[in-house]
């Protein structure tokens, strides 16, 4: 039997969520296994409420399958599927940045400043979770610059379903500093009016390659990242 892990009075449905994201991306809950709310209440000391909402969300970000009067279970999701994901969302910012670029007014500009120094504050103190949030709130201010309505539920509705993977690849290390010259780079970009220029900063700090590929494999299948290394060093 688990020990409470999280007091009732500081368990919000988001940091419930949070929790939960990581078990699933380590492993902890395997793909098929059942997630019952009445364990997940006790183990967490919180009423159904709260774990009903954060299941709801995970649903959502297809991290888990909400079954009708069957309840959720971790979803079974392939490797190849995720990097389809992460290429289409590269795409998607990508093309927010670009239009954020040639639009972005004053207070545009002013909001992604903003929130780009903020992220900055978040990751002097190496807290990855403030330094997720804050980063999040970049890309909103990116989106919302572009001006483009559609563009931005697309890419929004995506990000909510990839926003477990990206949180989790900030704990690689050095990812955190890597991801804030990366936003070094878009800012300038954006500022400059150049919107290629932005557009290819955003795509290189979204799209996963290289040892973030690796990584994020070898969380979704380790056999299948063993194979893969073992393709590299062929090469």
């Amino acid at each position: 039997m688990h020990m409470k892990e999280v007091s009732g009075a500081r368990c919000t449905t988001r940091t419930l969520r949070d929790r939960l994201e990581e078990l699933v991306l380590t492993g902890a809950f395997a793909p098929g296994a059942r997630l019952e709310e009445t364990a997940l209440a006790e183990r967490f000391g919180v009423s159904r409420t709260p774990v009903r909402e954060a299941l709801a969300q995970l649903g959502e970000a297809g991290l888990v399958v909400i079954r009708p009067r069957r309840g959720a279970v971790v979803a079974a999701l392939t490797p190849r599927r995720l990097i389809e994901m992460f290429e289409v969302m590269a795409e998607l910012e990508a093309m927010c940045a670009r239009h954020a670029a040639r639009r972005a007014g004053g207070r545009s500009l002013a909001a992604i400043r903003r929130t780009h120094e903020l992220c900055a504050s978040a990751a002097r103190t190496g807290d990855v979770d403030a330094y997720y949030y804050e980063n999040e709130a970049f890309h909103e201010a990116i989106r919302a610059a572009s001006r483009q309505d559609f563009l931005v539920e697309q890419a929004g509705a995506l990000q909510r379903r990839l926003r477990a993977h990206r949180r989790h690849q900030l704990r690689a290390r050095d990812r955190i500093a890597a991801s804030l010259a990366e936003h070094d780079a878009i800012v300038a970009a954006i500022e400059a009016a150049d919107g290629e220029a932005a557009a290819a900063a955003m795509r290189g700090h979204v799209a996963v390659q290289g040892a973030r590929f690796a990584d994020m494999l070898a969380a979704l299948d380790p056999d299948a990242a063993a194979e893969a290394a073992v393709s590299d060093a062929a090469v």
